[in-house]
Parts: C-alpha cells; sequence; structure tokens
C-alpha cells in the first residue's frame, strides 16, 4: 500500500499501480506550482485563494535535469538526479502569484522526493 506522512500523519494513496495515477493525500494533492516572481516549487496543495496558495512538505525546483518542461517534470520527474538544485524541503510556504498549478503523478512525487538536497 503506498502511504505518505507529512508532519507525522500517515495518508494513503489514491489509485491504481499505473505509473501515471496522481498524488493525493487527503484533500491535498502533490503539484507544481510555478510563481510570477518567487519560482517554482513541489509539494501538497494545502489552500488556494485566488493566486495565493499554501503548500506543505514544500521543495523549490530551483534547477532540474532530464525534463523539458515543467509539464513532463509534473508526469515522469527528473531523469539526471546528480545536476538538478533542489534544496530542502520545508514544512510551509505562502506562495503569492500562483500562475501555473500542475497536478503530478505518484511517478513524478516520488522521483522529485528522491532529488539529493542541493546546498552550498
Amino acid at each position: 500500500m503506498d502511504e505518505v506522512i507529512i508532519n507525522g500523519e500517515v495518508y494513503v494513496l489514491k489509485g491504481s499501480g499505473s505509473q501515471h495515477k496522481y498524488c493525493d493525500t487527503n484533500d491535498m494533492r502533490y503539484v507544481i506550482v510555478r510563481t510570477r516572481d518567487a519560482g517554482v516549487f513541489a509539494g501538497y496543495l494545502k489552500e488556494k485563494d485566488g493566486d495565493e496558495v499554501v503548500m506543505v512538505s514544500v521543495r523549490r525546483l530551483w534547477y532540474w535535469s532530464g525534463a523539458s518542461s515543467l509539464s513532463q517534470l509534473a508526469m515522469e520527474g527528473v531523469k539526471r538526479f546528480g545536476e538538478c538544485k533542489f534544496p530542502c524541503e520545508v514544512d510551509e510556504v505562502r506562495l503569492l502569484g500562483a500562475i501555473e498549478i500542475i497536478r503530478c503523478t505518484e511517478l513524478a512525487r516520488k522521483n522529485i522526493s528522491e532529488v539529493p538536497v542541493w546546498e552550498q
């Protein structure tokens, strides 16, 4: 059974065994959000109000390799883990100016979470 732990709570993922099943945890979907000014983020969408979103268990996607677009990244994840620059996960972030929200597959969620933390 596929499970995800967020802030100590265990959630069971919906869907069949398909690699393109989407990742939902209770009422929260794992998504990629592109903002007007702050960049691109991957995590669970907790709230949305106009172009303001709140996400939990979030990683900033500063640079990726092995996906030609955010759409491909949301479906398949990345292909070259060592070339990606995804900093550490943060518990929660409020983003202003969300201009694109893309629902991720379970495959992409697992893939994004396995990219090593980039730090300087």
